[in-house]
């Protein structure tokens, strides 16, 4: 049974708020980790349970799939994304996650909302406000020039699909994936960068929970939680370093050294 609660991920504002330690400036900090409980409406935007989950062993041949025990599947999984098409190959997979990097939504009324959207529940039809982060449009528009991006996010697909729809006007999202198709680990929903089908050296995640990208913290851009700031520049501040990014033959080059300065 589904419950508001359950379709959106993300995370409290509340818990936000307890990271003060290590915040960022104006400018990109590529190495910035922010451990993420479960807030309000956890089940429903975010990914994560109540407790800081256990890290299991990372490295960048994680397997394809991680049970709740932490055994490793052996059943073969087939990759999340198609075949990439002749006009992106070669070019870098950008993974994006929605919930507080791109957007913030709510069950409560927002009087300044960019969208609202409708999600049934149990028969009844709930109303989800959603702000857009400052300076979205510009980030990804240029991204769906630079990369093929894929919308990855551990909300449900009832939600997500049309909040999708509305944000990206220029269809800068090759693919979306929603919630089933992250691995469910030690009570967070971790997005296996191993099972889309792609180079993990040509594979980059933006998001702001490290642990979306447990598995995978090498192929990661964090970006610090949004709620309301509208005086935010990160994702402007980003593009620059996206552009240059873009032209690498290895994410690992530029990403392991930017997490070695930091």
């Amino acid at each position: 049974m589904d419950n508001p609660s359950s379709i959106i991920t993300q995370v409290s504002r509340d818990e936000e708020g307890n990271k003060a330690t290590g915040e960022r400036g104006s400018s990109p900090s590529l190495s910035s980790k922010k451990p993420r409980r479960g807030g309000l409406f956890s089940s429903l935007l975010c990914c994560l349970r109540q407790g800081q989950p256990q890290p299991p062993p990372v490295n960048n041949n994680a397997p394809l799939l991680v049970e709740e025990n932490g055994t490793v599947s052996k059943n073969q999984v087939k990759p999340l994304l198609p075949p990439a098409k002749s006009k992106h190959s070669g070019k870098i997979c950008v993974v994006i996650d929605l919930d507080e990097t791109l957007v913030h939504s709510s069950f409560k009324p927002v009087n300044n909302a960019d969208f609202i959207i409708p999600v049934e529940i149990d028969g009844t039809v709930h109303q989800v406000y959603v702000l857009k982060r400052p300076h979205v449009d510009e980030f990804l528009k240029r991204m769906g020039e630079l990369f093929e991006c894929v919308l990855f996010t551990a909300s449900l697909a009832k939600y997500a699909d049309p909040v999708s729809d509305l944000l990206d006007k220029w269809g800068a999202f090759r693919s979306r994936l929603f919630r089933e198709s992250c691995v469910f680990h030690r009570g967070n929903y971790v997005k296996d960068l191993s099972r889309l089908g792609r180079d993990l050296n040509k594979v980059i995640i933006v998001d702001n929970s490290p642990a979306s990208y447990i598995f995978h913290p090498d192929n990661a851009v964090p970006v610090a939680s949004w709620f309301d700031d509208m005086s935010d520049t990160e994702l402007l501040d980003l593009i620059p370093f996206f552009e240059r990014l873009s032209k690498v033959d290895n994410v690992y080059t530029v990403l392991k050294h930017q997490g070695a300065a930091s």
